[in-house]
């Protein structure tokens, strides 16, 4: 029987070697315009989009078919847009497998179930219950809280059930896992809200998200996250929202807050960055509010 020619995606990623032993290109045109590098000896063509499952199907040509996608790259590629670009791909293995460490890969070693894990691309991806397990393992709280809101927020995994795997398990990380699933909300819109929730949580703050101010108009603004009971709300002052009723855009609303008897306290990016100013932030307006 005759080898089988590698194939050479147009519109993904190849391997070089491959494209040039179909005479699509030479080891030279490999060095110019014509592709994008992804990893070594491995391209996509110059005019394909560069996005992270893009970066996911490279690093599939480079594992070992025992590797398997997980984490953010694989709730990325369900759907749920966790992973930028230059993000590192995720990946688990064996615990018997020798890789070497590469720039772009995020490789951890483990013991995956069959059940945990269904073919992609020559290699596995995480089922979303164990996708949604690794976002949690070894990660900052904040970070772990605001991945499995917008995950669970997607519908890609149901909380109550994350919430049981975690309370079986005994993986390093878990107990952190374990409290990052107690105190997710697939109510934020946002990971900067999930964090700012968490570090506020951390501190003995629980505010409501997606709250909605009234007037005597009717539904006035909903914001990020809100201390009814004074009458604050607290907003992340970022570019992601672009709702008719964001106050950082629509200064009438703010004002007509404002008249409602509510105080407002924006948290910027360099904000949120400092937790502990940000968290002295929000005590401090809720002290003027008292």
């Amino acid at each position: 029987m005759g080898e089988t020619t590698p194939t050479v995606r147009c519109d993904g990623a190849f391997r070089g070697s491959d494209a040039v032993a179909a005479g699509l290109l030479t080891a030279a045109q490999l060095r110019g315009p014509q592709v994008q590098r992804l990893f070594n000896g491995v391209y996509a063509f110059a005019d394909v989009p560069r996005t992270h499952q893009l970066y996911c199907e490279g690093a599939a040509l480079i594992m070992p078919p025992a590797a398997v996608l997980t984490g953010r790259s694989a709730a990325t590629v369900r759907g749920t847009q966790l992973a930028w670009p230059d993000d590192p791909v995720e990946l688990a293995v064996p615990t018997s497998s020798r890789i070497a460490r590469r720039r772009g890969l995020d490789v951890r070693r483990t013991e995956l179930h069959p059940a945990e894990w269904t073919c992609w691309h020559g290699i596995g991806l995480a089922t979303p219950l164990r996708t949604a397990l690794d976002l949690l393992l070894d990660r900052s709280l904040p970070d772990a809280v605001a991945d499995l809101d917008a995950f669970v927020r997607a519908r890609a995994v149901d909380l109550p059930t994350v919430r049981r795997l975690v309370a079986e398990r005994s993986d390093h990380g878990i107990i952190t896992a374990r409290r990052a699933a107690a105190l997710a909300d697939p109510r934020a819109e946002s990971r900067p809200e999930s964090r700012m929730r968490v570090w506020l949580a951390l501190d003995g703050l629980y505010p409501e998200p997606q709250f909605w101010i009234d007037d005597d108009r009717g539904r006035l603004a909903r914001v990020d996250l809100a201390f009814a009971e004074h009458r604050l709300a607290v907003e992340y002052d970022g570019s992601w929202r672009e709702e008719p009723w964001a106050l950082n855009r629509d200064r009438d609303r703010l004002n007509r807050v404002h008249d409602a008897g509510w105080a407002v306290v924006f948290v910027t990016a360099p904000l949120l960055r400092d937790p502990r100013r940000m968290v002295q932030t929000v005590r401090s307006a809720l002290a003027r509010t008292r």
